[in-house]
């Protein structure tokens, strides 16, 4: 390859990185000094969604969809509940179940993920055929990281 076509190729990797490190930061800022985890924030996202689109989720669903145990999933549902941002419901169809909702639902999930709602507004600001093409490259990045000592 040429010095000019590895250019933007070196770049955007190198933007990929500092992404990851500045989410590493903030994790670890998050764990410390900002409320709920990294995860109990992804939780709460997943939650809220879900009952938007009028569907229930169980813990057992958090657990997969956050690739966590469901020990950890438990833990961090008690914490949840304990600062009554979500409570539980029996499921109807399996007495040994219980579903996940949040106990207001007029919280706004974009106040949960501050920095999910800034990210959003910048996106906006994409022409279509870009924001596919970063879809695309971010999507394949991801693959890349979830299969790391996986």
């Amino acid at each position: 390859m040429t010095i000019a076509t590895d250019e933007p190729a070196t770049s955007a990797a190198r933007a990929v990185e500092r992404l990851r490190l500045a989410e590493a930061r903030l994790s670890r800022r998050r764990q410390t000094d900002c409320g709920p985890s990294e995860n109990a924030r992804a939780a709460m996202r997943l939650i809220l969604e879900r009952t938007d689109d009028g569907h229930h989720v169980t813990p057992t669903e958090i657990a997969q969809a956050l690739g966590i145990s469901t020990a950890s999933v438990t833990g961090m549902l008690d914490r949840l509940h304990a600062g009554r941002l979500i409570t539980f419901v029996a499921n109807p169809a399996d007495r040994r179940s219980k579903f996940v909702v949040p106990f207001d639902r007029d919280q706004d999930p974009d106040a949960i993920d501050p920095v999910t709602a800034r990210i959003r507004e910048f996106a906006l600001d994409l022409p279509a055929d870009t924001a596919d093409q970063i879809v695309s490259f971010l999507d394949r990045v991801r693959e890349v990281v979830d299969a790391e000592c996986g």
